[in-house]
């Protein structure tokens, strides 16, 4: 029987969602807590990957067991058993073939910038002091909707068989000292978003037109797109299926 989990993490202290050697991931750290509950060795297939740093205010993966889980139980004893950065909200049968990963149909990430210092935010935000043009960010950010190749603001040697994403939404909006960029799509490649913003953000400087912009994402080259933004300011914040 297949399950899908659903559940959150602060990514401060994990090296991304993915397992791997000599570090600390939130993948191997819940499938280990559920190996122990459910008395049953677990291997979690998440729904994608987080790099060092970033966080998961949604996130889903799935397991296979061959019993029946009593979910409301096992996600009390999963939620006293994990560690506090870690919180597990459901657990649902689901289809044997459904896929976590290949399944999504949207996802959705916001990656937050303070303007002002504020001890609170200092691994849930990025602090940046320059006064940034947000209407200007926003015509920019119109401008990924035209586009579906997005190679210059993937990560560069990545194995992948295409660039294109479809990106349904991208917004900037500002609150007091905060800024907040939502930006949903099919899917995503690696380092996409926080080049996207470091992108946008010499827009929003004025060090780059919107002409420019545009030009960049069809030049292809990452190395004509802006820096990558530190990850602790990222969250993917909503995952959707079909059929959930």
């Amino acid at each position: 029987m297949r399950y899908f989990i659903k559940f959150s993490y602060n990514g401060t202290n994990y090296h991304g969602w993915q397992s791997q050697p000599n570090a600390h991931s939130v993948q191997e750290t819940l499938g280990k807590a559920l190996s122990i509950i459910l008395h049953s060795e677990i291997s979690l297939m998440g729904a994608g990957r987080t790099d060092t740093g970033v966080h998961a205010k949604e996130m889903f993966a799935h397991f296979d067991l061959e019993m029946t889980i009593d979910s409301l139980k096992t996600i009390h004893q999963l939620n006293s058993y994990l560690p506090s950065d870690i919180a597990i909200f459901d657990i649902i049968r689901v289809n044997n073939e459904a896929h976590a990963r290949f399944d999504a149909t949207k996802r959705t990430y916001e990656y937050h910038i303070h303007s002002f210092k504020n001890a609170f935010l200092e691994q849930q935000s990025w602090y940046y002091k320059k006064e940034l043009d947000v209407s200007l960010m926003n015509e920019a950010a119109k401008i990924l909707l035209e586009h579906e190749d997005f190679q210059c603001f993937s990560k560069v040697n990545t194995e992948v068989n295409t660039f294109n994403c479809k990106i349904f939404e991208a917004f900037w909006q500002k609150e007091n000292n905060q800024y907040v960029f939502t930006i949903s799509a099919n899917r995503f490649l690696r380092n996409m978003v926080r080049a996207i913003v470091g992108t946008l953000i010499k827009v929003g400087l004025h060090q780059i037109t919107l002409t420019e912009f545009n030009a960049i994402i069809e030049s292809k080259s990452r190395s004509e797109a802006g820096f990558s933004v530190p990850a602790h300011g990222l969250y993917l914040t909503k995952i959707e299926y079909d059929y959930l």
